[in-house]
């Protein structure tokens, strides 16, 4: 092991001196060049002030008696004081009297001896080509990535056209098999003078466009309409078979005959042997045209709203409870007349609950429908439906039909499911 001390006070003296021993000792010349840059620059301090440093090397074994390590020690030439250390091109380690100690391993090829000092020139010469070279290849391979990057770029940007091509084909497909899957389970259009019908659905989200929400509406034999609206438990498909079951349920019984007022639990009883899970308020409504007359049996639903052609209001209460709930069916049977140009308006709860508040949402749906019955009525639905929405706090999919006897007679009636208006199922 052989040792080197030089005591320097000039950058210029120290750097050559730093030079000369990476050469001797055949230092790579990338790492010849960050170690003079780097002691150079611990030791600007130093110099700045007018001190000196002291530099040191000695060459460690290997532990098998081969040259393995140079080590390069520099510090201030006096005592109490300290070499910078920050961002230097070669971290150096700090020994504990301060001496910063660059620890670098000789090459494979080296015998420990020393080489012929090559001129200053030359090798400051080499250093710079060194650098050179590498920012070369930098350049080179920063190039070559962004040429990937860009490619990748296209690539993606391609994907990305593709993938949202494929989401509109897919969105028109699901639109269309929706629209199919709404005309499925609307009621034919009723083509009946001297009433008016229209109706309105807004699902709860457009990820769940079918559900429990139904209605259904068609003529007797004697004459009269029968509307049936359901709120089967539940969202989505499920819901949808619970609806379909009920509305057929009810349609089946309603043309055998039975009286209104028992349908409900007639419904109930049916249906339970085949489903005990299924739950779901049924509001049914007869009307007779030739009277005008209102029948109305209810089971759990919401009650039906009649606003008068002179702006009077008031909410059809009828006592019951719906399919799968205790003790099924409509208390009694409520009836009313209905003059040309008074409004009924049958509903859901998603119309009056977006607040959550059932009380406040009746309010609120009895002025809006006082301020848009004299519309025509297929716009009516949607305008509520609109004014009942302006705020949603608990979404929920809405069914919102009206009916009316037009005041100009039978020539005055337009046909039911009239282009206006949106059937609904939830």
């Amino acid at each position: 092991m052989t040792s080197e001390t030089s005591r320097h006070c000039a950058p210029d003296r120290l750097r050559r001196a730093v030079r000369r021993l990476a050469l001797r000792h055949r230092l790579p010349v990338e790492m010849r060049a960050r170690l003079v840059l780097s002691v150079t620059t611990a030791a600007r301090g130093e110099f700045a002030a007018r001190r000196c440093v002291r530099l040191s090397s000695v060459v460690e074994g290997d532990g098998e008696g081969r040259p393995g390590w140079l080590v390069v020690g520099c510090r201030p030439a006096g005592t109490g004081r300290s070499l910078g250390t920050g961002d230097l091109p070669l971290p150096p380690e700090v020994g504990a009297d301060g001496t910063l100690i660059w620890r670098l391993p000789l090459p494979e090829a080296s015998d420990g001896l020393p080489c012929p000092d090559a001129p200053d020139g030359e090798a400051v010469e080499e250093e710079l080509l060194a650098v050179l070279s590498r920012m070369d290849k930098l350049s080179a391979a920063r190039r070559d990535l962004e040429h990937e990057l860009a490619e990748t770029n296209r690539g993606v940007l391609a994907l990305y056209v593709q993938l949202e091509e494929r989401d509109e084909r897919l969105r028109t497909a699901h639109g269309q098999l929706l629209r199919e899957l709404e005309d499925a389970l609307r009621p034919p259009p009723l083509e009946l003078p001297g009433l008016e019908l229209a109706v309105h659905y807004e699902p709860a989200g457009t990820d769940a466009p079918t559900g429990g929400d139904l209605y259904d509406w068609f003529a007797l034999p004697d004459g009269s309409v029968h509307i049936t609206v359901v709120d089967a438990l539940g969202h989505g498909v499920t819901s949808t078979r619970s609806a379909l079951t009920v509305t057929h349920a009810v349609r089946t019984l309603a043309l055998e005959g039975h009286p209104l007022e028992s349908i409900v639990a007639r419904t109930d009883e049916v249906l339970l042997p085949l489903d005990r899970h299924l739950m779901a308020t049924v509001l049914l409504a007869r009307v007779h045209l030739g009277t005008g007359v209102l029948e109305l049996a209810n089971g759990s639903h919401p009650p039906a709203l009649l606003v008068r052609e002179d702006g009077t209001a008031e909410y059809l209460e009828v006592p019951g409870r719906g399919i799968g709930f205790p003790l099924p069916g409509s208390e009694r049977l409520l009836r009313t007349t209905v003059a040309p140009g008074d409004l009924v308006m049958l509903y859901t709860d998603g119309l009056t609950e977006s607040r959550r508040d059932p009380r406040e949402g009746e309010v609120r749906l009895m002025e809006s429908v006082r301020k848009h019955a004299r519309r025509p009525l297929a716009e009516v639905p949607g305008a509520v439906a609109e004014d009942m929405h302006t705020v949603i706090l608990h979404p929920d999919d809405t069914l919102a039909l009206a009916l009316r006897i037009p005041s100009g007679g039978p020539e005055g009636a337009s046909a039911a499911g009239s282009p206006g208006a949106r059937p609904g199922m939830r």
